[in-house]
């Protein structure tokens, strides 16, 4: 197995420690989804996928409702979206994902979350370079008819990565770029996409003692408490 894989298994041992959070991140993403390519999912691959994501999420109705006439809502600005660099300590690379309607108001409160937690916010372009950006989509298991390799050897003008079996389905990983195409082709073969988005996946990581991993998850709980960070990557080993 490779990187992917390792980062998810890592991943699901510290899930969202609320769903209320994954909950705001989804609307966030529909409401930004709906913005750029309009509410018919038809016609939004964007939407389509944020739907999916919300469905796998178990995500109440009403939520998703309240999401779609937010955005819908002429009064209602779009969010921004945001990409932060820096450092926790003991060196390891940060990168924050943001979603905001109050810039100044996300930036100050990432600064300080660092500034508290003994982290160092970077300039554009000092860590991003040290993670892989990758799309990834879970797949109905029933849906895939061939084994694995075969799966893999179907997907190889998608440049896709790793392909493996997990507990909530077949998951693939692939360039960012190539999520549209990807997205389209499962649609085509009618393969039920259980739920996409995106990763930055650390090319390097770096062991920690627990201590230490003490002192960087002190700063990721607290980036991963703003209303505005939609996502974190560090370069840690889970």
């Amino acid at each position: 197995m490779g990187r992917a894989f390792e980062l998810r298994k890592g991943r699901k041992m510290k899930r969202w420690s609320a769903m209320a959070k994954t909950f705001t991140r989804i609307g966030k993403d529909i409401v930004m989804a709906i913005k750029e390519g309009g509410s018919n999912p038809d016609s939004n691959s964007r939407l389509r996928a944020v739907m999916q994501n919300a469905k796998a999420a178990n995500m109440p109705k009403e939520n998703v409702e309240r999401a779609i006439k937010k955005a819908t809502d002429k009064d209602t600005s779009n969010y921004k979206e945001g990409l932060f660099e820096g450092y926790a300590p003991h060196g390891i690379a940060l990168l924050v994902e943001t979603a905001t309607d109050n810039n100044n108001r996300t930036v100050a409160n990432i600064r300080s979350a660092f500034n508290k937690c003994n982290g160092n916010l970077g300039t554009s372009g000092s860590v991003a370079f040290m993670f892989d950006h990758t799309c990834t989509f879970t797949l109905k298991k029933e849906d895939i008819k061939s084994d694995l390799e075969e799966l893999e050897l179907e997907l190889i003008d998608f440049e896709v990565e790793e392909v493996f079996d997990d507990e909530e389905g077949i998951i693939i990983y692939a360039p960012f770029e190539q999520f549209g195409a990807i997205q389209s082709f499962f649609e085509e073969n009618n393969v039920e996409i259980l739920s996409s988005g995106f990763e930055r996946i650390p090319t390097t990581t770096s062991k920690l003692t627990e201590q230490q991993q003490a002192d960087v998850d002190k700063l990721l709980e607290k980036l991963e408490e703003d209303e505005d960070v939609q996502n974190v990557y560090h370069s840690m080993e889970m």
